[in-house]
Protein backbone atom coordinates (compact mmCIF):
# COMPACT_ATOMS: atom_id res chain seq x y z
CA UNK A 1 0.00 0.00 0.00
CA UNK A 2 2.81 2.26 0.93
CA UNK A 3 4.08 2.04 -3.07
CA UNK A 4 1.06 2.49 -3.91
CA UNK A 5 0.18 5.49 -2.25
CA UNK A 6 3.99 6.47 -3.02
CA UNK A 7 3.55 6.02 -6.62
CA UNK A 8 0.02 7.80 -7.20
CA UNK A 9 1.40 10.98 -4.91
CA UNK A 10 3.38 11.35 -8.21
CA UNK A 11 0.89 11.75 -10.56
CA UNK A 12 -0.14 10.62 -13.78
CA UNK A 13 3.39 11.04 -15.95
CA UNK A 14 6.13 11.26 -12.84
CA UNK A 15 4.27 7.99 -11.32
CA UNK A 16 2.42 5.98 -12.79
CA UNK A 17 3.15 6.69 -16.44
CA UNK A 18 6.91 5.89 -16.04
CA UNK A 19 6.61 2.71 -14.14
CA UNK A 20 4.31 0.94 -16.48
CA UNK A 21 6.38 2.19 -19.31
CA UNK A 22 9.40 -0.50 -19.06
CA UNK A 23 8.04 -3.22 -16.28
CA UNK A 24 4.95 -3.79 -18.24
CA UNK A 25 6.81 -4.78 -21.36
CA UNK A 26 8.96 -7.07 -19.40
CA UNK A 27 6.43 -8.60 -18.06
CA UNK A 28 5.12 -9.38 -21.60
CA UNK A 29 8.40 -11.08 -22.89
CA UNK A 30 8.52 -13.35 -19.60
CA UNK A 31 5.38 -14.24 -20.34
CA UNK A 32 6.06 -14.95 -24.18
CA UNK A 33 9.35 -17.22 -22.91
CA UNK A 34 7.40 -19.30 -20.30
CA UNK A 35 4.56 -20.08 -22.21
CA UNK A 36 6.86 -21.45 -25.23
CA UNK A 37 8.58 -23.41 -22.07
CA UNK A 38 5.14 -24.57 -20.51
CA UNK A 39 4.46 -25.93 -24.04
CA UNK A 40 7.16 -27.95 -24.70
CA UNK A 41 6.40 -29.92 -21.02
CA UNK A 42 5.07 -33.49 -21.42
CA UNK A 43 1.63 -33.73 -21.22
CA UNK A 44 1.05 -30.19 -21.77
CA UNK A 45 -1.35 -30.60 -24.62
CA UNK A 46 -3.86 -31.95 -22.39
CA UNK A 47 -3.76 -28.52 -20.47
CA UNK A 48 -4.16 -26.51 -23.73
CA UNK A 49 -7.41 -28.60 -24.02
CA UNK A 50 -8.58 -28.11 -20.53
CA UNK A 51 -8.13 -24.42 -21.22
CA UNK A 52 -9.53 -24.07 -24.61
CA UNK A 53 -11.95 -26.65 -25.12
CA UNK A 54 -15.57 -25.58 -23.87
CA UNK A 55 -17.80 -27.81 -21.23
CA UNK A 56 -20.74 -26.24 -22.01
CA UNK A 57 -22.32 -28.49 -19.19
CA UNK A 58 -20.48 -25.35 -16.99
CA UNK A 59 -21.86 -22.72 -18.36
CA UNK A 60 -24.66 -21.08 -15.85
CA UNK A 61 -25.85 -17.52 -14.96
CA UNK A 62 -23.09 -18.17 -12.04
CA UNK A 63 -20.56 -18.61 -14.31
CA UNK A 64 -21.26 -16.12 -16.80
CA UNK A 65 -21.46 -13.20 -13.95
CA UNK A 66 -17.96 -14.27 -12.85
CA UNK A 67 -16.98 -13.91 -16.02
CA UNK A 68 -18.80 -10.75 -16.49
CA UNK A 69 -17.33 -9.39 -13.44
CA UNK A 70 -13.62 -10.46 -14.25
CA UNK A 71 -13.82 -8.67 -17.57
CA UNK A 72 -15.37 -5.40 -15.23
CA UNK A 73 -11.94 -5.95 -13.62
CA UNK A 74 -9.53 -6.91 -16.00
CA UNK A 75 -10.64 -3.68 -18.18
CA UNK A 76 -11.76 -1.81 -15.39
CA UNK A 77 -14.45 -0.79 -16.55
CA UNK A 78 -16.91 -0.67 -13.48
CA UNK A 79 -14.37 1.04 -11.46
CA UNK A 80 -14.32 3.49 -13.55
CA UNK A 81 -10.18 3.59 -14.05
CA UNK A 82 -10.88 4.41 -17.60
CA UNK A 83 -12.90 7.38 -17.28
CA UNK A 84 -9.97 8.20 -15.08
CA UNK A 85 -7.27 7.79 -17.34
CA UNK A 86 -9.31 8.93 -20.50
CA UNK A 87 -9.38 12.61 -18.86
CA UNK A 88 -5.95 13.05 -19.34
CA UNK A 89 -5.90 12.52 -22.62
CA UNK A 90 -5.54 15.17 -25.22
CA UNK A 91 -8.33 15.79 -27.94
CA UNK A 92 -6.25 14.11 -30.28
CA UNK A 93 -6.35 10.62 -29.08
CA UNK A 94 -8.41 8.02 -30.92
CA UNK A 95 -10.61 6.69 -28.71
CA UNK A 96 -11.33 3.49 -30.53
CA UNK A 97 -8.34 2.61 -31.59
CA UNK A 98 -6.64 3.14 -27.81
CA UNK A 99 -10.00 0.76 -26.91
CA UNK A 100 -9.08 -1.81 -29.49
CA UNK A 101 -5.56 -2.04 -28.54
CA UNK A 102 -6.44 -2.72 -24.73
CA UNK A 103 -9.31 -5.04 -25.30
CA UNK A 104 -7.10 -7.38 -27.24
CA UNK A 105 -3.51 -6.86 -25.50
CA UNK A 106 -6.11 -7.66 -22.17
CA UNK A 107 -6.79 -11.03 -24.29
CA UNK A 108 -3.53 -12.01 -25.57
CA UNK A 109 -2.33 -11.73 -22.08
CA UNK A 110 -4.67 -13.55 -20.39
CA UNK A 111 -4.21 -16.01 -22.70
CA UNK A 112 -0.54 -15.87 -22.28
CA UNK A 113 -0.85 -16.55 -18.15
CA UNK A 114 -3.54 -19.81 -19.66
CA UNK A 115 -0.91 -21.03 -21.89
CA UNK A 116 1.68 -20.56 -19.03
CA UNK A 117 0.37 -22.13 -16.21
CA UNK A 118 -2.64 -24.90 -17.17
CA UNK A 119 -0.15 -27.02 -19.57
CA UNK A 120 2.37 -26.71 -16.75
CA UNK A 121 -0.95 -27.69 -14.06
CA UNK A 122 -1.15 -30.85 -16.33
CA UNK A 123 2.56 -31.94 -17.23
CA UNK A 124 3.25 -31.66 -13.31
CA UNK A 125 0.52 -33.21 -12.23
CA UNK A 126 -1.23 -30.71 -10.02
CA UNK A 127 -4.79 -29.98 -9.72
CA UNK A 128 -6.80 -26.95 -11.81
CA UNK A 129 -8.78 -26.25 -9.09
CA UNK A 130 -6.15 -25.09 -6.36
CA UNK A 131 -6.95 -21.33 -8.15
CA UNK A 132 -4.43 -18.57 -7.87
CA UNK A 133 -2.26 -20.76 -5.53
CA UNK A 134 -1.16 -22.34 -8.59
CA UNK A 135 1.42 -19.96 -9.23
CA UNK A 136 3.51 -20.75 -6.54
CA UNK A 137 2.91 -24.44 -7.35
CA UNK A 138 3.23 -24.53 -11.06
CA UNK A 139 5.82 -21.66 -11.71
CA UNK A 140 8.46 -22.54 -9.87
CA UNK A 141 8.41 -26.03 -11.10
CA UNK A 142 8.53 -24.45 -14.74
CA UNK A 143 11.49 -21.98 -14.15
CA UNK A 144 13.39 -24.86 -12.87
CA UNK A 145 13.58 -26.50 -15.97
CA UNK A 146 14.59 -23.09 -18.03
CA UNK A 147 18.43 -22.81 -17.52
CA UNK A 148 19.00 -19.99 -14.67
CA UNK A 149 15.18 -20.42 -13.71
CA UNK A 150 15.97 -19.53 -10.16
CA UNK A 151 17.02 -15.83 -11.12
CA UNK A 152 14.39 -15.55 -13.76
CA UNK A 153 11.54 -16.33 -11.42
CA UNK A 154 12.76 -14.02 -8.69
CA UNK A 155 12.19 -11.60 -11.93
CA UNK A 156 9.32 -12.82 -12.57
CA UNK A 157 7.70 -12.61 -9.46
CA UNK A 158 8.75 -9.19 -8.67
CA UNK A 159 6.99 -8.05 -12.34
CA UNK A 160 4.07 -10.30 -10.47
CA UNK A 161 3.94 -8.19 -7.83
CA UNK A 162 4.22 -4.89 -9.81
CA UNK A 163 1.29 -6.09 -11.82
CA UNK A 164 -0.84 -6.48 -9.40
CA UNK A 165 0.13 -2.80 -8.15
CA UNK A 166 -0.64 -1.50 -11.40
CA UNK A 167 -4.29 -2.65 -10.92
CA UNK A 168 -3.89 -0.90 -7.58
CA UNK A 169 -2.47 2.01 -8.91
CA UNK A 170 -5.68 2.53 -11.25
CA UNK A 171 -8.06 2.54 -8.89
CA UNK A 172 -6.51 4.45 -6.05
CA UNK A 173 -6.05 7.08 -8.67
CA UNK A 174 -9.86 7.07 -9.55
CA UNK A 175 -10.65 8.05 -5.90
CA UNK A 176 -7.78 10.95 -5.93
CA UNK A 177 -8.98 12.21 -8.91
CA UNK A 178 -12.33 12.35 -8.25
CA UNK A 179 -11.31 14.24 -4.63
CA UNK A 180 -8.83 16.59 -5.60
CA UNK A 181 -11.08 18.18 -8.71
CA UNK A 182 -8.01 18.96 -10.69
CA UNK A 183 -6.28 20.77 -7.59
CA UNK A 184 -2.84 19.08 -7.45
CA UNK A 185 -2.25 21.03 -4.89
CA UNK A 186 -4.15 18.63 -2.62
CA UNK A 187 -2.82 15.52 -4.42
CA UNK A 188 -0.58 14.25 -1.55
CA UNK A 189 -2.63 15.08 0.97
CA UNK A 190 -5.36 13.55 -0.08
CA UNK A 191 -3.12 10.40 -1.53
CA UNK A 192 -1.79 9.51 1.98
CA UNK A 193 -5.36 9.83 3.66
CA UNK A 194 -7.43 7.69 1.59
CA UNK A 195 -4.79 5.53 0.88
CA UNK A 196 -4.27 4.62 4.68
CA UNK A 197 -8.05 4.24 4.89
CA UNK A 198 -8.23 1.60 2.53
CA UNK A 199 -5.50 0.05 3.73
CA UNK A 200 -7.33 -0.32 7.68
CA UNK A 201 -10.78 -1.29 5.40
CA UNK A 202 -8.34 -4.05 3.67
CA UNK A 203 -6.97 -5.80 7.09
CA UNK A 204 -10.12 -8.15 7.51
CA UNK A 205 -9.59 -9.30 4.29
CA UNK A 206 -6.47 -10.16 4.27
CA UNK A 207 -6.36 -11.45 7.99
CA UNK A 208 -8.85 -13.94 6.12
CA UNK A 209 -6.17 -15.99 4.67
CA UNK A 210 -4.50 -16.63 8.07
CA UNK A 211 -5.57 -15.94 11.73
CA UNK A 212 -9.33 -14.99 10.59
CA UNK A 213 -9.81 -18.15 8.23
CA UNK A 214 -12.27 -19.68 10.08
CA UNK A 215 -14.57 -16.74 9.95
CA UNK A 216 -17.60 -17.25 7.38
CA UNK A 217 -20.24 -15.02 6.39
CA UNK A 218 -22.77 -16.34 4.12
CA UNK A 219 -20.58 -19.60 3.73
CA UNK A 220 -17.96 -17.07 2.26
CA UNK A 221 -14.37 -16.25 3.81
CA UNK A 222 -14.27 -12.25 4.45
CA UNK A 223 -12.28 -12.23 1.08
CA UNK A 224 -14.39 -14.06 -0.69
CA UNK A 225 -17.16 -12.16 0.51
CA UNK A 226 -15.97 -8.90 -0.63
CA UNK A 227 -14.70 -10.25 -4.06
CA UNK A 228 -18.39 -11.49 -4.48
CA UNK A 229 -19.92 -8.55 -3.55
CA UNK A 230 -17.14 -6.33 -5.70
CA UNK A 231 -17.48 -8.17 -8.79
CA UNK A 232 -20.72 -9.57 -8.82
CA UNK A 233 -22.64 -7.19 -7.95
CA UNK A 234 -21.17 -3.14 -7.16
CA UNK A 235 -19.01 -3.72 -10.38
CA UNK A 236 -22.00 -4.89 -12.90
CA UNK A 237 -24.13 -2.12 -11.14
CA UNK A 238 -21.28 0.72 -11.84
CA UNK A 239 -21.09 -0.52 -15.74
CA UNK A 240 -24.83 -0.50 -15.86
CA UNK A 241 -24.94 3.30 -14.14
CA UNK A 242 -22.41 4.34 -17.05
CA UNK A 243 -23.90 2.64 -19.63
CA UNK A 244 -27.67 4.46 -18.95
CA UNK A 245 -25.78 7.79 -17.79
CA UNK A 246 -23.85 7.96 -21.10
CA UNK A 247 -26.38 6.99 -23.45
CA UNK A 248 -29.42 8.10 -22.35
CA UNK A 249 -28.83 10.99 -19.81
CA UNK A 250 -25.93 12.69 -21.73
CA UNK A 251 -26.42 14.71 -25.12
CA UNK A 252 -26.33 12.44 -27.48
CA UNK A 253 -24.29 14.82 -29.78
CA UNK A 254 -21.82 15.63 -26.99
CA UNK A 255 -21.49 11.81 -26.53
CA UNK A 256 -20.56 11.23 -30.30
CA UNK A 257 -18.53 14.11 -30.85
CA UNK A 258 -16.66 13.48 -27.65
CA UNK A 259 -16.26 9.42 -28.84
CA UNK A 260 -15.08 10.53 -32.22
CA UNK A 261 -12.42 12.69 -31.36
CA UNK A 262 -8.98 12.01 -33.11
CA UNK A 263 -10.57 8.99 -34.80
CA UNK A 264 -11.10 8.47 -38.32
CA UNK A 265 -14.38 5.77 -38.15
CA UNK A 266 -17.16 6.18 -39.87
CA UNK A 267 -20.29 7.74 -38.37
CA UNK A 268 -22.82 4.73 -39.28
CA UNK A 269 -20.34 3.07 -36.76
CA UNK A 270 -20.47 5.98 -34.00
CA UNK A 271 -24.42 5.42 -34.15
CA UNK A 272 -24.47 1.29 -33.71
CA UNK A 273 -21.53 2.16 -31.05
CA UNK A 274 -24.40 4.11 -29.18
CA UNK A 275 -26.85 1.80 -30.06
CA UNK A 276 -25.32 -0.72 -28.58
CA UNK A 277 -24.55 1.22 -25.58
CA UNK A 278 -28.05 2.25 -24.73
CA UNK A 279 -29.69 -1.03 -25.61
CA UNK A 280 -27.31 -4.09 -25.62
CA UNK A 281 -24.83 -3.53 -22.88
CA UNK A 282 -27.94 -2.23 -20.22
CA UNK A 283 -30.45 -5.64 -21.04
CA UNK A 284 -27.13 -8.35 -21.43
CA UNK A 285 -25.94 -7.09 -17.76
CA UNK A 286 -29.55 -7.05 -16.16
CA UNK A 287 -30.63 -10.30 -17.79
CA UNK A 288 -27.32 -12.12 -16.12
CA UNK A 289 -27.58 -10.23 -13.13
CA UNK A 290 -30.60 -10.78 -11.95
CA UNK A 291 -30.76 -14.46 -13.17
CA UNK A 292 -27.64 -14.83 -10.86
CA UNK A 293 -29.83 -13.82 -8.13
CA UNK A 294 -32.37 -16.50 -9.17
CA UNK A 295 -34.82 -13.62 -9.29
CA UNK A 296 -35.47 -15.51 -12.96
Amino acid sequence: MLITIWVVKGGISDGIEKANRYLMPALFILFIVLAIRSLTLPGAMEGVSFLLKPDWSKIKSETMLTALGQAFFALSIGVSAMITYASYLGKDQDMFRSGNIIMWMNLLVSLLAGLVIFPAVFALGATPSQGPGLIFVVLPAVFMKIPSGNYLFAVFMMLVVFATLTSAFSMLETVIAATIRQDERKRSRHTWAIGIAIFIVGIPSALSFGVWSDVLIFNKSIFDLWDYIITAIIMPLCALSISIFTGWIQDRQSVLTHAGMGSTVPKTLLYLWLGALRYIAPIAIIVVFINSLQII
